[in-house]
């Protein structure tokens, strides 16, 4: 009796162990473990260094952004029609002043009033060749100003304009008027010329085209001469008294001299009559001593 109670409660266990493992296998069904997405490859062609370097203690850099270079001689050269002026700022080298300018932090800027091939035909033949290397500095300074001016802004500026190549307002003046700013005139009181369009313009330099080479007073007009100093001008004085003194002199000497020599030929023509006369006293003697000997 008790042997078949204990074998009653074993096969009661383990039909209650069998049954609690098939229903928690049937809740929560062992899943295999998730794959791992593949890898993505690395894009072709990716460049992995930084764009900003970074600095010894692992902060970066701020970036300084580079001023771009702005060539002149390339700029006139693509308009293709100022082979002229490209040739002068050249051989003067200008050129290096002006893009070194153009490159300097805190500069204004450059305004250039750039001459065509044409304005520079309009000019006397060997006109340039006359001038020396001074003078073609000047001629091409007078066609810039040290700051940036937009086409907008010209009825702005204050006349006469000072330009690169000096502040003498007589023999250096450069006038600008404008009317309402479609059309912008230039006078240098030689000549007189009008901004005919836009070369190329941004923040930092503006180049216009003009239909005349702006010539200045102080090359067309000549230079004035300085004035003479105190012990010059007392020398300078006295000068024509002594001048004077040795004409005086001179014609003096000259008197004499021909006073002496209209003496010296009266005596000589004096001497000469006389010797004729004797030998005709003499010539009539004979005849008379002939005659009276005959008789």
């Amino acid at each position: 009796m008790q042997a078949s109670l204990v074998f009653t409660s074993v096969l009661l266990l383990v039909t209650f162990f069998y049954s609690t493992t098939t229903t928690s296998a049937q809740l929560s069904p062992l899943q295999p473990p998730a794959a791992s997405p593949p890898t993505a490859a690395p894009a072709p062609a990716l460049n992995t260094v930084p764009l900003v370097p970074s600095s010894p203690n692992g902060a970066p850099r701020p970036a300084i952004p580079k001023a771009p270079a702005i060539d002149i001689v390339q700029i006139l050269r693509k308009a293709k029609r100022f082979s002229v002026l490209i040739r002068l700022v050249k051989t003067t080298q200008l050129i290096n002043q002006l893009n070194s300018q153009l490159m300097t932090s805190g500069s204004g800027g450059l305004t250039i009033f750039a001459p065509e091939d044409s304005s520079f035909s309009k000019l006397k033949p060997g006109f340039l060749n006359s001038l020396n290397d001074r003078q073609k500095v000047e001629l091409l300074q007078f066609h810039t100003i040290s700051s940036f001016i937009a086409i907008s802004n010209f009825d702005t500026l204050t006349n006469p304009v000072q330009t690169q190549a000096g502040d003498d307002s007589k023999r250096l003046q450069l006038n600008v008027t404008t009317d309402g700013g479609s059309r912008v005139s230039l006078t240098t009181g030689a000549v007189n010329a009008t901004v005919t369009g836009t070369v190329y313009t941004d923040n930092k330099i503006a180049i216009y085209q003009v239909d005349k080479v702006l010539l200045p007073l102080d090359i067309v007009l000549p230079k004035a001469a300085p004035a003479p100093s105190p012990a010059a001008a007392a020398a300078k004085a006295d000068s024509p008294k002594s001048d004077n003194t040795k004409s005086g002199s001179t014609n003096e000497s000259e008197d004499g001299n021909d006073e002496a020599n209209n003496k010296a030929n009266t005596m000589e023509s004096s001497a000469g009559s006389v010797s004729i006369c004797a030998g005709m006293i003499a010539l009539l003697l004979g005849f008379a001593f002939l005659g009276g000997s005959m008789i």
